[in-house]
């Protein structure tokens, strides 16, 4: 049997994309491809393939030992540019860390990003793109799925929330790139809507903007609430007590939010970037702005057969980023590399 290390520290830190989409993906492998990969985590034995889907500095003196690592894949969710909107660190440690990041990239054999948008941009930092593979994001429907009316109810008046209230939930780390500002504006504009923000400051007081932020979660909007980071099992409640998942980031990669909300049932409003275009058309509602945001809202509110068809939207989306398709999509690529 074929052995597989993944490597990660993803779920060190609470509240991160990049943790739900390595949790996936260890649970497709270990579900599906049991008889066929022998998979481990976390360990620095001989295998025919190693996955690293983080950067830690020990798995990067690990790539020394290529006779041990077997083909080295390595995961891409983020580039250097992505992550200056995120963290506030001092120019030095910015400049330092941000060569690394590429140095670490182009140690490996195999990059695979979730977002065919960064493939320009690796190129650009001196990455053949033959290296380089897509492989979207995925969802399991066994975590997110729709409920019933009544355990929606029920999960609302058990966070105070009132039975017959609009929802919009925004799912992220509390920061300026995910448009957290305009999310409690749009709040304002729209007392008589409800607003939950799930995520927190995963990265305490480096976080980009935290201090402004800082205030607004401690001391937010009547009708919003900010819970904290919120365990991934308990994340297919928060989806099913909304209406609308409404993300108004202002740079992405491939969000597992969105996927997930997808398979909740959810409706879902983006910002309209550019990177979502390839990806995910025809799955979504859009604005530019608080003003559109407001209005996308305040439609979906009031007109049933435009939030249905937002509903709709996304259960495509839902079913184009299942699971079960990306079982094969991960077969066909761990194959291709052991057939060299």
């Amino acid at each position: 049997m074929n052995r597989i290390t993944m490597l990660s520290s993803a779920e060190k830190v609470k509240g991160q994309g990049v943790a739900s989409a390595y949790r996936e993906l260890i649970n497709l492998m270990t579900t599906h491809h049991a008889d066929k990969y022998d998979v481990a985590i976390n360990t620095y034995r001989k295998s025919e393939i190693t996955h690293y889907h983080t950067i830690d500095f020990p798995f990067f003196l690990s790539t020394f030992a290529r006779k041990r690592r077997g083909v080295m894949v390595g995961y891409v969710h983020f580039l250097p540019e992505t992550l200056d909107e995120s963290l506030e660190l001092p120019w030095i440690a910015k400049k330092v860390f941000y060569k690394y990041v590429i140095m670490f990239y182009k140690r490996m054999d195999v990059l695979v990003v979730v977002n065919p948008s960064f493939i320009p941009q690796l190129v650009a930092y001196g990455i053949p793109e033959e290296k380089i593979k897509y492989i979207p994001n995925f969802v399991s429907a066994n975590t997110f799925y729709p409920m019933d009316t009544t355990e929606k109810m029920a999960l609302r008046k058990e966070h105070g929330i009132a039975q017959d209230a609009f929802v919009a939930i925004g799912v992220g780390q509390v920061q300026h790139r995910k448009g957290v500002l305009d999310f409690i504006e749009v709040a304002k504009q729209l007392p008589e809507m409800q607003f939950i923000w799930a995520g927190g400051f995963s990265f305490g007081k480096i976080t980009a903007g935290y201090k402004e932020l800082k205030e607004i979660y401690d001391n937010p909007p009547a009708n919003v609430q900010f819970p904290g980071i919120v365990e991934r099992a308990d994340m297919n409640n928060y989806y099913n007590m909304a209406d609308v998942l409404f993300l108004p980031s202002f740079n992405e990669l491939f969000p597992m939010a969105i996927l997930e909300g997808m398979s909740s049932g959810l409706s879902v409003l983006l910002r309209d970037l550019e990177l979502y275009e390839g990806i995910l058309a025809g799955n979504y509602m859009e604005a530019s702005d608080v003003a559109g945001f407001k209005a996308q809202l305040e439609r979906m509110a009031t007109d049933q057969a435009y939030l249905e068809t937002a509903k709709e939207g996304a259960k495509k989306g839902a079913a184009y980023y299942s699971e079960a398709r990306l079982t094969g999509l991960w077969q066909e690529f761990y194959d291709g590399l052991l057939k060299g």
